[in-house]
């Protein structure tokens, strides 16, 4: 995380016109690589898949979400497959005619580049994503078949000043009490037994603990969902000026200096969102659209960004650049 300074934009506010500094969280975000298309039949009990048709070629990443240890394995996933796709491609053609003609809902199939992240990790998240919109299904079908083995960029899907949904796992706290799970009040000193519990857990009858009485067990590394935060700014890999703005006409990167916290640095496409997100570091997220239309007035006024913090953020840090900090201090006895 880091902050930014905007110019408040909100008749009527006693911050009209008047400058803020807001917290903003900053998201690494490579583009993603559409595998495959699924159709589905809507039945009397949900969805059920159809068929589902891959691309000709999948890279390694992707494949070695398939096996549990791709080290000892033979790496035949999806060499039959591809074999199919070379010299009978009718075949892929007759399936993808199938979901045309019997399927309502079609999604594709697309895996994260999680090597570009220079994290531990090589194995692709593998998701799948609806199509919406099309005149009809053949329409989203081939759209979908257009997309085979191509890369989608954060900005093809979501845009600045945009309100969007960021789903993720939360920060794992292990096996808890009474006291940190849920908050209950600690009992007197002298308590018998301890004291950080819930002194009565219920009646004899019913014969049983109901569920609205605090009790230990896990906390944290829950599915959460933060709804309507709001896209500041989206960075661009290479660019030496993204965290520039009108006002402070530095060119700086948005990697601070010394890097982000147990992150590193910023190498890929990047968006900065207003506020917080679940989860810690170098955990993966999933962006959605809004699925609750945001009536707030401050999520329609401009975004007039003035500022944006590159200082150091493993202590106090004064300067925004190496070049800033040279210049303040000049030369010193460890770089001559």
């Amino acid at each position: 995380m880091t902050h930014c300074v905007r110019e408040i934009d909100r008749p009527g506010s006693k911050l009209h016109k008047k400058e803020a500094v807001e917290a903003v969280t900053i998201l690494e975000c490579p583009p993603m690589v559409v595998v495959g298309v699924i159709g589905y039949v809507e039945t009397p009990s949900g969805l059920r898949s159809l068929t589902t048709v891959w691309a000709g070629h999948l890279s390694d990443d992707c494949k070695r979400r398939f096996y549990k240890n791709w080290y000892k394995s033979k790496r035949k996933a999806f060499t039959k497959y591809a074999k199919k796709c070379a010299e009978r491609p009718q075949d892929v053609e007759s399936e993808l005619d199938r979901i045309k003609k019997y399927c309502q809902v079609v999604r594709i199939i697309a895996h994260t580049q999680v090597r570009k992240l220079k994290l531990r990790q090589k194995a692709a998240h593998v998701m799948e994503i609806q199509v919406n919109g099309g005149e009809d299904i053949g329409a989203k079908v081939d759209f979908a078949k257009e997309l085979f083995e191509k890369e989608i960029d954060v900005d093809k899907v979501f845009s600045e000043g945009e309100i969007i949904d960021v789903c993720g796992v939360s920060r794992g706290r292990g096996y808890e009490g009474v006291v940190a799970r849920w908050g209950v009040t600690r009992l007197p000193r002298k308590t018998h037994r301890g004291l950080r519990k819930v002194a009565f857990i219920g009646a004899w009858h019913p014969a049983r603990v109901k569920w609205t009485v605090a009790r230990a067990g896990q906390r944290g590394y829950f599915h959460r969902t933060e709804m309507n935060r709001r896209v500041l700014r989206i960075g661009y890999k290479g660019d030496t000026k993204s965290a520039s703005t009108e006002t402070d006409l530095t060119e700086k990167s948005i990697t601070p200096m010394g890097g982000f916290p147990h992150y590193g640095e910023i190498n890929e496409n990047w968006l900065m969102l207003k506020g917080c997100v679940p989860g810690s570091k170098k955990r993966p997220l999933t962006l959605r659209k809004s699925i609750v239309a945001p009536t707030r007035r401050s999520f329609m006024e401009p975004l007039n960004i003035r500022f944006i913090d590159t200082s150091s953020k493993f202590g106090h840090g004064r300067f925004q650049t190496v070049e800033e900090k040279q210049k303040f201090l000049g030369t010193l006895a460890k770089s001559s």
